[in-house]
């Protein structure tokens, strides 16, 4: 028989309570703004080709089916039916997310706000932030102002080269060659985001914005005060660790392919079993997605910070290893 260690959830139960009046609060906040909950599927027949993302797979009847990653597609289908903004604030999954601070299984909550900048998606997420308690104050920098300030380098024009000499200079102890051959996109992300991670990101707090071109995602592009093509989307961080990570959406279905079929590609040359597009997310798009800004948020890593807790299973009921 499991001894009560064993069986009994890992958070104390003020940390629950505390965990409810969050979530009640988050949602308080949406209705007042009309921001409409969607209840998204948590379990699907596709799924996202982002390489830094995998999915975890489930067996019914012969059919394979995806744990969804978030409810991002979902979401944005609804956009294009006409909801007007939406959110949506449940389970989510993930491949690999294990350890002090990641989970399998974690609460994701995410909004859209159709009509919205991202400079005005900037300003609720620091003001629902502060709505649940975090007092601090967020400062806000562009990607390339951090790694200049850092690293006294332009992240958007400085060359692979030049990268990886900088790798080597700062992070010697890596083997260098682990990082490259999949792609020069690939090649590039790997340096930037090896930099960003141990020169830029510990003890951060603040947005950091307009990101490389490489790392665009499903957000749009533009060009910045310096004529620089740069991704439109934001980060934030509260004492070094990512807490959410909004985009201007992207809206040009072929354009969204395009993206789609690169992330495959590499997939290819990494190895990975391939991921078919999603072409229901892909005919919303051609129908007609409104311009509009999302963002995606972890609960448990907002919860961890607004409780000063060191793991993540002491902000939810059962973490894996209890589960």
């Amino acid at each position: 028989m499991a001894s009560r260690r064993e069986w009994a959830p890992g958070a104390s139960l003020d940390a629950l309570q505390t965990r409810a009046r969050v979530l009640g609060r988050i949602r308080a906040f949406m209705a007042d703004r009309a921001v409409l909950e969607i209840s998204a599927p948590v379990l699907g027949r596709r799924t996202v080709t982002d390489l830094h993302i995998e999915s975890i797979t489930a067996l019914d009847a012969g059919r394979r089916w995806y744990l969804q990653t978030s409810p991002e597609y979902a979401l944005k289908r609804v956009l294009a039916a006409g909801a007007g903004s939406v959110y949506a604030l449940g389970p989510v999954f993930r491949a690999g997310e294990a350890g002090a601070r990641h989970n399998p299984e974690f609460t994701m909550l995410e909004w859209y706000r159709v009509g919205f900048s991202l400079e005005d998606l900037m300003d609720e997420v620091a003001e629902l932030l502060q709505t649940l308690g975090v007092d601090v104050p967020l400062t806000r920098g562009t990607y390339s102002e951090l790694f200049e300030v850092k690293l006294g380098f332009d992240p958007h024009t400085t060359s692979l080269a030049d990268l990886q000499s900088v790798v080597a200079r700062e992070a010697p102890d890596v083997e260098l060659t682990g990082l490259m051959g999949v792609s020069a996109r690939a090649d590039r992300n790997s340096c930037l985001d090896l930099l960003f991670s141990r020169c830029i990101e510990p003890g951060l707090t603040g947005f950091v914005y307009n990101y490389p071109a490489t790392q665009a995602a499903l957000a749009e592009m533009d060009a910045d005060a310096q004529a620089r093509q740069v991704a439109r989307r934001f980060e934030v961080y509260l004492s070094g660790y990512e807490l959410a990570n909004g985009y201007d959406e992207l809206r040009d279905a072929d354009e969204l392919r395009r993206r789609i079929e690169e992330d495959e590609a590499e997939r290819s040359a990494m190895g990975r079993p391939p991921i078919a597009p999603d072409e229901s997310l892909l005919a919303a798009m051609a129908e007609g997605l409104p311009v509009c800004a999302g963002v995606a948020m972890g609960v448990e890593r907002l919860l961890m910070a607004l409780t000063g807790a060191a793991k993540i299973g002491e902000v939810m009921a059962f973490s894996a290893d209890r589960a």
